[in-house]
């Protein structure tokens, strides 16, 4: 496994090594402790969640807040998405920043969230199987997020707009300068 930083702090994409034959391939999609000795964290995930998703679909800008906030370990299983952290910590040098990275079943990367990014993604493919591993449980009071068009972050969510759909609760989030913290 190969662990990359990227221009967030705190935010990391992670590479597995593919083992290759003729029967197919296996990679080991996380070892912690490999993890931890590259980026220095100790993270006890505690949650696997996965979702189905079909084109167009996106998921996010979700978040926890308070003593429930959530770092996460995503990845695709099947099919390709556009996944993106962005930075919420007001004391961050990268505050309202995001990342985004392609994740499919070929490259079979993931990204590391970390605590107090809101998180996304936008299935790309006619559908996609998402997992991901959280370090905290859901809980629903704690739950909020922010708009996936928010003009202070300028995502390009590689979709026209009109092929984008999105849950009813996510068409209600606020943007970031209209967060209550």
């Amino acid at each position: 496994m190969e662990v990359e930083s990227t221009f967030i702090d705190g935010c990391f994409v992670i590479k597995p090594k593919i083992f290759n034959d003729e029967r197919g391939s296996f990679f080991e999609s996380y070892n912690q402790k490999v993890f931890e000795e590259i980026t220095g964290l100790k993270v006890d995930f505690i949650q696997d969640n996965q979702s189905i998703s079909s084109k167009g679909v996106l998921r996010g800008l979700h978040f926890q807040t308070g003593k429930y906030e959530q770092a996460k370990l995503v990845r695709v299983i099947q099919g390709e998405v556009l996944d993106v952290g962005v930075d919420l910590r007001p004391d961050s040098k990268t505050y309202k920043q995001h990342f985004s990275i392609i994740l499919n079943d070929q490259n079979n990367f993931q990204l590391f969230v970390p605590r107090g990014f809101a998180h996304g993604f936008i299935t790309l493919s006619e559908s996609a199987i998402f997992g991901y591993k959280c370090d905290n449980y859901y809980h629903k009071p704690s739950e909020s997020g922010i708009m996936y068009n928010d003009p202070d972050i300028a995502i390009d969510w590689k979709l026209d707009p009109s092929e984008i759909q999105l849950s009813e609760k996510d068409k209600d989030l606020p943007f970031v300068k209209d967060l209550k913290r």
